[in-house]
């Protein structure tokens, strides 16, 4: 039970730090983009929970590490854990710039385990993206709160009405930040 359902807590938690498309043409949100997934590379971690549906109440944790994505282009490249009481899952997901949009997949997309993202927009230091597997829908909204925090919701769609069903606060995981030496 608990894998199945870290599997599903981490691909939100992950695609909520990966995840924006732009709505606006590419040569005005490339920049603007490329400045939000800058400002999200790094280290986070940080509690999370169900609010809604079989598992509400369900508390768990996620590592995550945000870095540019392997060919250069705009986007990011995430991978980390979360974690329900002993049952940890190893998390992942690229996301890049596709046209006037971005593309991506959390694990190995919706054909395998994860889910597909395939629409969003950048707002400042705001995203939504929507995520989409077989029939579920749904949407993503993280939102910074300074240089080190972000709050996390993700909803479903349940007929005409969007359903909060996750929240999750990210703190930058400042620990893991590599300091220079000191020399005496």
């Amino acid at each position: 039970m608990y894998p199945r359902l870290l599997s599903l807590i981490g691909g939100l938690a992950v695609l909520t730090v990966a995840a924006t498309s732009a709505m606006a043409p590419q040569a005005e949100a490339a920049p603007r983009d490329k400045v939000f997934f800058q400002s999200v590379a790094g280290a986070w971690k940080g509690p999370g929970e169900i609010v809604a549906g079989k598992y509400k109440g369900t508390k768990f944790s996620c590592s995550l590490t945000g870095a540019p994505t392997p060919d250069g282009d705009v986007g990011i490249k995430l991978d980390g854990t979360c974690r329900v009481g002993v049952f940890q899952q190893p998390m992942s997901a690229v996301i890049t710039q596709s046209g006037r949009g971005y593309t991506g997949k959390f694990l190995d997309g919706a054909e395998g385990k994860g889910l597909d993202i395939i629409s969003g927009s950048v707002n400042g230091d705001k995203v939504v993206m929507g995520i989409n597997r077989a029939k579920l829908n749904g949407a993503m909204v993280a939102s910074l709160r300074g240089e080190n925090k972000m709050n996390i919701t993700i909803s479903v769609k349940v007929e005409d009405q969007m359903i909060p069903v996750i929240g999750l606060s990210l703190d930058r995981d400042l620990d893991s930040i590599a300091v220079g030496s000191i020399n005496q």
